[in-house]
């Protein structure tokens, strides 16, 4: 499998996004990060990003008579870089952005279902904004998001720290821009 492959599936990105924060974990540990999900799906998609690269063995030790793994996030294949983008159809595209919903809506539900959720104090938000950018704007603006991320992506987890999902979503809405030729209401448009 590829990594695209192998990244477009709901329960494997949820196990890279438990694993990127550069902790070594077991197969337990991930069971209990995705309590939603059965031990032996766990197992199955970890062993398919084992299998594909995207998890490494960082070491081996004997428990109760079978072999305890902890793995390690291979950060450099775990992403869909632009040759590989470049090459997906609209098909892959339409598949690939279901299964971030679907992470996103799993991922939520767990979030919501923990002892002492409380969105309002843990600042969760959910927005959506249309904004009219230039191809200039828009490489300036996404340059300027990247920034903000990725200076705090190092982060150590700590005591005062959660760990929360940001989950960027940009893609052209098509909408006529104000002045242009288009339905009007009582057209029926």
């Amino acid at each position: 499998m590829d990594t695209v492959d192998l990244l477009l599936h709901p329960v494997r990105l949820r196990i890279v996004h438990a694993m990127y924060d550069g902790q070594t974990r077991t197969t337990t540990d991930l069971c209990a990060l995705l309590p939603d999900v059965s031990k032996a799906t766990v197992y199955r998609h970890v062993g398919l990003l084992a299998d594909g690269g995207l998890l490494l063995v960082e070491d081996e030790q004997r428990v109760r008579g079978s072999v305890e793994r902890r793995y390690r996030l291979h950060r450099a294949r775990a992403v869909i870089d632009a040759d590989a983008a470049g090459e997906m159809s609209s098909d892959d595209y339409r598949r690939g952005f279901a299964v971030a919903m679907a992470t996103l809506m799993a991922e939520f539900n767990v979030y919501l279902d923990q002892d002492g959720a409380d969105p309002t104090a843990d600042l969760v938000g959910f927005r959506q904004h249309a904004l009219w950018l230039s191809r200039g704007e828009l490489t300036e603006m996404i340059g300027e998001m990247r920034a903000a991320i990725a200076s705090r992506m190092g982060q150590e987890p700590s005591p005062e720290r959660m760990r929360y999902l940001l989950s960027p979503i940009l893609f052209p809405a098509r909408t006529p821009p104000p002045g242009a030729p288009g339905k009007r209401a009582e057209d029926g448009g």
